[in-house]
C-alpha cells in the first residue's frame, strides 16, 4: 500500500475522508481554485509519479463535477501516475444511454470517451443507470452494488408479509434480486412518462393488499415517480412502505414530496451529499466498500465478492 494515494474532488470531499480513515492512509494533498469566469485550476501538492492514484468525485449536475474530475485525471496522468483509477460513486448523464429520440445525445458513452481520454486506466463506480454502460468503456470497470449495505439493513429488520417492489420495468431486475435475497414476493409498477421528469402510475402487477412493501430504485430524482408509486400501493392496501434508493438526486421539490408522502421511511447511500437531516431518509455510507475496493484494486486481487451476482 506504500505506493497508494487517495485524492478526491470537491463534491466528494466527505466521502474521500470517511474512506481514508477506514484505510488509514492520508488523504493526499491538492489544491483546487474557480477563477472569476468559473474555470476551474487544480495542482496535486505532492509528487505521485510511479503511484496507484485513486481520484474520488460524483459526477452528478453540475456540469463542474465533471470537469473537475476529468482535469485532476489529466493532472494525474501528466505528473507519470503509474495507474490512475478513477472511483466515481455516482456516475452523472448515465439515464441517456441510448438513442430514444432522433437528434438526441448518448451522453453515457460521451462521458465514457471524456474520461478515457484525459487519462483514467480503471473506473469503479456504484449502480450504474442500465449495467451495459460498462461495455461504453475500453478500460477496465468495476461495477459495486449498493444492494451490498441495504440487503443486510432490511435483513436485520426482520419485516413481516413483505413484498419488493419494483416502480418502473427499468429496476424490475434490482428488486427481483431483493426479493430473492429477502424471500418477499415481487411488485411490479407499470408506469407511463407523459413528459420529462413526469411519472404517472397505472398498472400494479402483484398482490399489494396487507403487505409491507419496499420499493427499491437505483436513484430518485424529482422523487415523482417514487411518491407515485408510495400512493398507488397505500391505495391498493399496503402497510408500511419502506424505500431503498443508492443515488439520492432529489432534485426540484423531491424533498419536499417524501417528506409529505405516506412513505415510512427512505434508505439511501452518500453517493451524494444530501443538505442536511430529514424525518423520512436516512443515510447509509459507502464508504467501506469502496475502501475495500480500492485497496483490493492496489493489491491487485478480486472484488468479485462485492458484486451482488444475482443481478
Amino acid at each position: 500500500m506504500s505506493n497508494l494515494k487517495i485524492f478526491t474532488g470537491r463534491n466528494s470531499e466527505y466521502l474521500g475522508e470517511s474512506i481514508s480513515k477506514i484505510l488509514k492512509i492520508p488523504m493526499g494533498s491538492r489544491e483546487i481554485k474557480t477563477f472569476s469566469d468559473g474555470e476551474i485550476w487544480m495542482k496535486y501538492n505532492e509528487n505521485i509519479r510511479g503511484r496507484d492514484v485513486f481520484i474520488i468525485q460524483s459526477t452528478n449536475p453540475g456540469a463542474n463535477n465533471l470537469m473537475e474530475l476529468l482535469i485532476m485525471l489529466d493532472s494525474a496522468k501528466r505528473s507519470s501516475a503509474n495507474r490512475v483509477n478513477a472511483v466515481i460513486p455516482y456516475f452523472g448523464y448515465a439515464r441517456q444511454d441510448r438513442k430514444d429520440q432522433p437528434r438526441v445525445s448518448i451522453t453515457a458513452k460521451l462521458v465514457a470517451n471524456l474520461l478515457e481520454k484525459a487519462g483514467a486506466d480503471r473506473v469503479i463506480t456504484m449502480d450504474l443507470h442500465a449495467a451495459q454502460i460498462q461495455g461504453f468503456f475500453d478500460i477496465p470497470v468495476d461495477h459495486l452494488y449498493g444492494s451490498a449495505i441495504f440487503l443486510k439493513h432490511f435483513y436485520d429488520m426482520h419485516i413481516s408479509n413483505l413484498a419488493v417492489c419494483s416502480p418502473d420495468v427499468g429496476s424490475i431486475k434490482m428488486a427481483r434480486a431483493y426479493a430473492k435475497r429477502l424471500h418477499a414476493d415481487l411488485i411490479l409498477i407499470d408506469k407511463r412518462r407523459p413528459t420529462q421528469n413526469v411519472a404517472e402510475v397505472m398498472n400494479i402487477i402483484g398482490e399489494v393488499e396487507g403487505k409491507n412493501v419496499l420499493i427499491v430504485d437505483d436513484l430518485i430524482d424529482t422523487a415523482g415517480t417514487f411518491v407515485n408509486a408510495v400512493k398507488a400501493l397505500k391505495d391498493n392496501g399496503a402497510l408500511e412502505i419502506y424505500g431503498a434508493c443508492t443515488h439520492p438526486i432529489l432534485s426540484g421539490k423531491a424533498l419536499e414530496r417524501i417528506e409529505n408522502s405516506a412513505l415510512k421511511k427512505l434508505y439511501v447511500t452518500d453517493t451524494i451529499p444530501i443538505p442536511g437531516k430529514f424525518s423520512k431518509i436516512e443515510v447509509k455510507s459507502i464508504a467501506p466498500i469502496f475502501a475495500e475496493a480500492i485497496i483490493r484494486t492496489n493489491l491487485n486481487e478480486s472484488i468479485s465478492s462485492l458484486f451482488d451476482v444475482d443481478r
